[in-house]
């Protein structure tokens, strides 16, 4: 059910062979693909509503060098929406200040009164993009109440709560970078992990042949700069647990039944 990707370092680092090995599990998650990338507040995306492992473009994309120190990608496996480039992660939305909020998802949101109104403004079907909607929106809130622009603290505390208000029975295994931090977060045992090494954080829902490999830590929000941990955040209790009734709405929505 999708899988993620994603790198935050102060090096620019050679990410080729790990997109590779990323992108080839496209062969399991085969309805779309994306790369987003970052220079200060600018993002440079990329993405197909394709198959990973059939894209011509990504083909060749791949022969030529990708180096970053900031990157977010994504392969997914839809459960809600069509296979439509308006559903393809990332997402990208920017809030009252002009700052550049870039997520991508992988689970589902069952319920969520918060997401509920999303449905009309947003540009594709997915629950993931409703969470950015949502999150902006609250930025913004914030920034409203503030008068000003927010503090990093801020901003981490807002996405927090954001994090606190949609996990609950749902399945919320995030990567959000807003041009200075980047946020990660899972509540699905076993189904993201991290590679730490000096100053490079590599994140990737399955390890990679790459690297030495540890689960992140459930139930809490981590946000870090430049490949440093920087915020913890508040730990929840809403583990998503798979179970056969979720599991069966889940192929009856998709299925339009």
């Amino acid at each position: 059910m999708c899988e993620l990707f994603g790198i935050n370092s102060k090096e620019i680092i050679k990410c080729n062979e790990m997109l590779k090995d990323f992108f080839s599990h496209g062969i399991d998650n085969p309805h779309g693909w994306g790369i987003a990338a970052f220079y200060g507040n600018a993002v440079s995306l990329e993405k197909e509503p394709v198959s990973s492992t059939e894209s011509v473009y990504l083909k060749h994309r791949l022969t030529e060098d990708i180096e970053n120190d900031k990157l977010i990608a994504h392969i997914r496996k839809a459960s809600k929406g069509g296979i439509e480039y308006q559903n393809t992660h990332p997402f990208v939305l920017r809030d009252n200040t002009d700052r550049v909020w870039t997520l991508a998802h992988n689970g589902t949101i069952f319920e969520s009164p918060e997401l509920e109104s999303y449905v009309y403004r947003q540009k594709g079907q997915t629950d993931s993009e409703r969470i950015l909607y949502y999150l902006v929106d609250q930025i913004n809130i914030a920034l409203k109440e503030a008068e000003r622009e927010l503090t990093q603290e801020e901003r981490f505390a807002v996405v927090d709560k954001v994090v606190h208000d949609i996990t609950p029975a749902n399945k919320v295994n995030l990567l959000i970078y807003d041009g200075e931090l980047f946020y990660v977060h899972t509540n699905h045992e076993g189904s993201l992990h991290r590679s730490h090494k000096g100053s490079t954080l590599i994140i990737s829902t399955k390890p990679l042949k790459q690297n030495h490999w540890e689960e992140v830590p459930l139930n809490t929000l981590l946000a870090y700069r430049n490949g440093e941990l920087v915020h913890v955040g508040a730990t929840h209790a809403n583990t998503y647990v798979e179970n056969k009734n979720s599991m069966q709405y889940l192929f009856l929505d998709y299925a339009n039944l």
